[in-house]
């Protein structure tokens, strides 16, 4: 938002967020919505955002408002876009926060007559984006300080440090609601990586990892989407003492409920990993083709496994050398004793 002192009459502002795609990317867009809030305390703050993401920005209590999204990635749908433009004018917004760096995304803010409009340059955005910010990598490492940057004047120094995210959630009636009882120690595995398989660690580890954990007393839940039921299939037919698999049976808000709940969380580098980050659970985050400089989890809570091979990170979806080293040889008792070791005083066995 442009500073108070050059702004017109005093009154409540309003200011649309474009949101990202991403579930872990939206996680790590909030420190710009705090930032905002912070400065600005009577800023009303509403999310453009599609359906499947939508859940992380309603716990997030500086957004008022979050309105559908409907256009898939890709779909230009001009006329559309237009008509969604044309509603969002009526509300009079402010500002426009644009977090994707893509073009389309940049177009509806600028159908709507919104007068200020901010993002990064991105694709050759400069009749769309009139408070333009010039990426500097090196000034800004990581995804959350990029996203955060945008609440500063373009050029101004970040202020740090940016806080952590922090979502939102009532696990009781999403315990009841889906007529479940929490074990009285409770592990939590999301086992899926909408990337690819190069950032999934094995089925078999997990299975491994989830024995020696039902050995000590712990209960084993496995949290995705309906993309991870199979993985979280194998990992139940691989186990001697078998998981509750959840993937597909919650909805991602209800997912959100559940991973609050755990004694630890053990996650490939995933949207539930910055979630269960954001909920504040002692969290083990698995890297493998990619890089936890760019897209930590965002919590003093995490600790952070990877064998940081030569080949690693690549940013590939699949290995390109069909070996797949950088998760196959991170063995389970690694990572069980980076699990007790982020365990609680109070439920460690």
């Amino acid at each position: 938002m442009r500073d108070e002192r050059n702004a017109g009459p005093p009154g409540k502002r309003s200011a649309l967020i474009v949101a990202p795609a991403w579930i872990g990317d939206t996680v790590m867009a909030q420190p710009l919505f705090m930032r905002l809030r912070e400065r600005h305390p009577d800023l009303s703050l509403d999310a453009l955002a599609p359906p499947w993401v939508a859940p992380v920005l309603r716990r997030m209590p500086e957004i008022a408002e979050v309105i559908d999204n409907p256009f898939a990635h890709g779909e230009l749908a001009l006329t559309d876009r237009y008509r969604l433009a044309r509603k969002l004018a009526q509300r009079g917004y402010d500002a426009a926060y644009i977090l994707p760096n893509s073009l389309k995304s940049a177009l509806i803010p600028w159908l709507a007559g919104i007068p200020e409009r901010i993002g990064f340059t991105g694709e050759s955005r400069y009749g769309l984006i009139n408070r333009r910010h010039t990426l500097d990598k090196a000034a800004l490492p990581k995804m959350v300080e990029r996203f955060a940057q945008l609440a500063e004047a373009p050029g101004a120094p970040l202020p740090r440090p940016v806080p952590d995210p922090k979502l939102a959630a009532t696990p009781d009636a999403t315990l009841a609601a889906l007529a479940l009882s929490r074990p009285a120690k409770l592990a939590v595995f999301c086992p899926g990586a909408e990337y690819g398989p190069a950032k999934r660690w094995p089925a078999a580890h997990f299975a491994a990892l989830g024995d020696r954990l039902a050995a000590l007393g712990y209960g084993v839940w496995l949290l995705g989407s309906g993309k991870d039921r199979v993985v979280g299939d194998e990992i139940v037919h691989l186990a001697a003492t078998p998981p509750a698999n959840l993937c597909g049976s919650t909805s991602l808000a209800q997912a959100i409920d559940l991973i609050a709940l755990a004694d630890v969380v053990v996650c490939n580098d995933s949207g539930l990993m910055h979630v269960a980050a954001a909920v504040g659970r002692p969290l083990v985050a698995l890297y493998g083709s990619s890089s936890p400089g760019f897209t930590p989890p965002l919590t003093p809570r995490a600790q952070i496994l990877s064998l940081e091979l030569a080949c690693s990170p690549c940013f590939k979806r699949e290995c390109p050398l069909g070996h797949l080293d950088c998760l196959n040889r991170l063995d389970p008792e690694r990572v069980l004793a980076a699990c007790l070791n982020a365990t609680p005083p109070e439920v460690t066995p």
